[in-house]
């Protein structure tokens, strides 16, 4: 597969980006991302979108008899022909996990390798006629907006915080005040849009058109404290009552001195390196699961078919819509796919999947340190995905 460039400016590295932009102000990047002219139109979206397996969301706005004022409704999917008879004149698809049913699509991740893969999150569709929108909105993740077909004018405004007033009774978290405007553009196919986190925009579309959101994603503290507790499950030690120091006290108080003693037996045993390991398996198996389940292949190749795939030029790729990782530390190397710790991993193979994770293609010359049967399992397990020559 060629090697996609990547999404930025030509004045502009990924050090810079990242020092100047990431998290701080949007930027424009002119045919950031010319792979997607042509990649789908509409009716692909439309016609994914009613599948059984498929999240989508439809989003209908109404005109109401108040100034300034709209009516949404939502439905989720599983979607039928029947929602989208007697449509009003603006409303929206969003489809979900797109990387799922396209991995071709799926590697344009590779425009995006200045951020690390673990804080991906999902591409998104959406497909709206001329005038559709889904509101003024934000959100608390970063996303790159590229246009894949049509057009579609951008505002941007503030930032929001968590004082930030949404329109009561609504579906969907919207609101009037965007504040100044300080970027309003068109963007035509191939053009991405930079967002950071919670920076207020609106996206109107200007005829039909699709634009793919690809969000980048990190954990919330909750997600770690859960995981940390399912982690540390696997520790007996930890199931050993405390030592504490006891002092004359009430019978029926709880002192605020016991409280601080557990505490600080918690904190020790995070930083030590028992807690150090604790928590680098936690961070890992969070980041690494799946946002939506997998999809269960309907036929899969023979290990034959598979050999014979690669000695005719055909190349392994990792599959983005699977989340594969790895961690060192101290000369040891961690793998991780869809929130589990891959255990009894040899050293060839986990050069392999290292590789795969990093973005790397895979050719018959270079499993040939691996049993077939395991490149099958890798494929089976949707960590790969077999790219046949064009």
């Amino acid at each position: 597969m060629t090697a996609i460039p990547l999404c930025l400016p030509k004045d502009i590295t990924a050090e810079q980006f990242l020092s100047e932009y990431w998290q701080k102000k949007p930027l424009l990047i002119k045919q950031g991302l010319p792979q997607l002219i042509g990649m789908f139109e509409p009716d692909d979206m439309l016609g994914l979108a009613l599948e059984e397996d498929v999240s989508a969301r439809l989003l209908t706005q109404a005109a109401t008899k108040q100034p300034n004022k709209s009516q949404w409704q939502l439905k989720k999917s599983p979607l039928t022909e029947a929602d989208f008879d007697n449509l009003p004149a603006q409303w929206t698809v969003l489809v979900q996990n797109l990387e799922q049913w396209s991995p071709e699509l799926g590697q344009l991740w590779q425009a995006f390798d200045f951020i690390p893969q673990w804080q991906r999150d999902d591409i998104m569709v959406s497909y709206a006629p001329k005038g559709g929108s889904v509101g003024k909105h934000y959100d608390d993740y970063d996303v790159f907006l590229a246009q894949g077909y049509g057009s579609r004018r951008w505002q941007l405004g503030k930032f929001c915080d968590e004082n930030t007033e949404f329109v009561a009774d609504e579906p969907i978290r919207i609101f009037d005040d965007m504040g100044e405007i300080v970027f309003d553009e068109v963007l035509e196919a191939g053009d991405v849009l930079y967002v950071p986190p919670k920076l207020s925009h609106f996206g109107v579309a200007q005829d039909d058109c699709l634009t793919f959101s690809f969000g980048c994603r990190r954990p919330n503290l909750m997600q770690i404290i859960d995981s940390l507790a399912d982690v540390a499950t696997q520790d007996s030690s930890l199931f050993i009552p405390m030592i504490l120091p006891q002092s004359l006290q009430p019978s029926g108080e709880l002192q605020t001195d016991s409280i601080e003693a557990i505490k600080a037996q918690l904190l020790q045993m995070l930083e030590s390196m028992r807690g150090d390991d604790i928590i680098r398996q936690a961070v890992s198996e969070v980041v690494s699961k799946r946002q939506y389940d997998a999809l269960v292949p309907e036929e899969t190749l023979t290990t034959d078919e598979l050999m014979q795939a690669l000695a005719e030029g055909a190349v392994l790729q990792a599959d983005y819509s699977n989340r594969l990782l790895y961690s060192k530390f101290e000369g040891e190397v961690n793998l991780y796919a869809n929130g589990q710790r891959l255990d009894e991993i040899d050293k060839d193979a986990a050069t392999l999947l290292m590789r795969l994770a990093d973005g790397e293609s895979l050719t018959v010359d270079d499993v040939a340190v691996v049993d077939p049967d395991e490149l099958m399992e890798w494929l089976e397990n949707g960590w790969v995905w077999l790219n046949y020559p064009a």
